[in-house]
């Protein structure tokens, strides 16, 4: 019995390294900066802005914070809270600088993104941050199409953690004309002329000629999570799209979007099934989100599309792009990958064709086949990494024994 229970000992080591490692990967800006009170206004309004969800999903990441005193500033200008988190989105670069790294800067200057490049707000390169290393040992910063100013410095480190997060002090709040422009309100954002804008003008003309452009319009004030299928996937799909009945157009349409915003973090820590605007009564249209990492897919039962990015995030209307168009299973078969059945001797009845629903038959087949190959690949997977598991456990358990 002694081998047994050393190795229930090693399970319950193993069990611990893999909690360890993956809270070793994860951080809460939040709780970061609370442990000085000179940036509560800055931690305050990352919260609000919901820029701290967005920071605490990335795994490298520097955020330039201001204390109170820079934070009143802006405060004082009357902005709305959309222009604010604009202006702070300047503040969160997508790569990692600590203070060694800030020393270290290839011929003393460089410019990196920031979280405003990625709004849809920023033109040209004005969510680009300049970091510069002057002489004597200072460092600074400034947005890189405002004439290349260099309006803040470097005051200290708050927080690194290599290479995953860097907290850094700056003396001043870095912002732009393009950041601090007014930003309309939800009832005045019209999502046509936004998904126009960012390379989805064909899903725009289908929420038009269905006039399902109205619903998702209406939606907007209490929350909206659009799903936009790309340009190509769209004009790939418009021949199945237009022999669908009118009914149909206008649910799998209405299927692209979500009453409630949810942030790319919301996503990924809400898996599972949720509902779209065409759900009503017995007809669930809903579909399952999943992720893996940094990615996150939508399973419909029919067709699986990945998330490739954020097109706008000015809540409560949220804009993702998508490399599939979303087929349900109310109106398309759900994909079957089990064996098919052995072949009856019967002859099939010559009404046969009634069984299938208007579009169900429609199902593409080069969709049946992605989805399907997409599944079993991932079944492989599952099986392969589990086999990886239980013989790294199975030779540690036997290690442990021989001890």
């Amino acid at each position: 019995m002694a081998y047994l229970r050393r190795a229930a000992t090693a399970l319950v080591l193993i069990f611990q390294l893999h909690l360890f490692l993956s809270l070793s990967n994860a951080h809460n800006i939040t709780r970061i900066l609370a442990k000085d009170p000179d940036f509560s206004t800055f931690n305050h309004y990352l919260s609000a802005t919901h820029l701290a969800d967005e920071i605490n999903r990335r795994q490298t990441i520097t955020v330039l914070a201001v204390d109170n005193s820079a934070m009143s500033s802006i405060l004082s200008n009357g902005y709305s809270l959309y222009q604010i988190r604009n202006i702070l989105s300047l503040h969160v670069l997508v790569d990692y600088f600590g203070t060694k790294k800030l020393h270290q800067i290839t011929d003393g200057s460089t410019s990196t993104a920031s979280m405003f490049q990625s709004t849809g707000s920023a033109t040209g390169t004005s969510g680009y941050i300049n970091i510069t290393d002057i002489k004597g040992g200072k460092v600074a910063f400034g947005v890189q199409d405002d004439d290349s100013k260099l309006t803040a410095h470097y005051v200290k480190s708050v927080f690194e953690k290599p290479y995953n997060i860097s907290v850094l002090h700056i003396s001043q709040v870095l912002t732009s004309p393009e950041a601090e422009a007014p930003t309309a309100s939800p009832s005045d954002l019209i999502l046509t002329t936004i998904l126009e804008k960012q390379g989805c003008k064909a899903f725009s003309d289908i929420l038009k000629s269905t006039g399902a452009d109205k619903t998702f319009q209406d939606t907007v004030d209490g929350g909206l999570t659009v799903f936009c299928p790309s340009d190509s996937a769209v004009g790939k799909f418009m021949p199945k799209f237009k022999s669908l009945s009118p009914a149909n157009k206008t649910a799998l349409v209405l299927y692209h979007g979500m009453p409630v915003y949810q942030s790319l973090q919301m996503l990924r820590s809400g898996n599972g099934a949720v509902n779209t605007l065409a759900t009503e009564g017995n007809n669930k249209f809903d579909f399952t989100v999943q992720n893996d990492g940094e990615d996150v897919t939508l399973e419909t039962d029919v067709v699986t599309a990945k998330v490739m990015g954020t097109l706008k995030d000015q809540e409560p209307l949220i804009v993702y792009k998508i490399d599939k168009v979303l087929l349900p299973r109310e109106i398309y078969k759900a994909v079957k990958t089990s064996a098919p059945a052995p072949k009856s001797s019967k002859k099939k009845p010559k009404n046969a064709e009634a069984d299938a629903d208007g579009p169900s038959a429609d199902a593409p087949s080069d969709d049946d086949v992605e989805v399907a190959d997409d599944k079993n690949g991932a079944v492989s997977a599952m099986i392969t990494r589990t086999s990886n598991v239980v013989t790294a456990i199975v030779g540690l358990c036997f290690g442990v024994w021989l001890m």
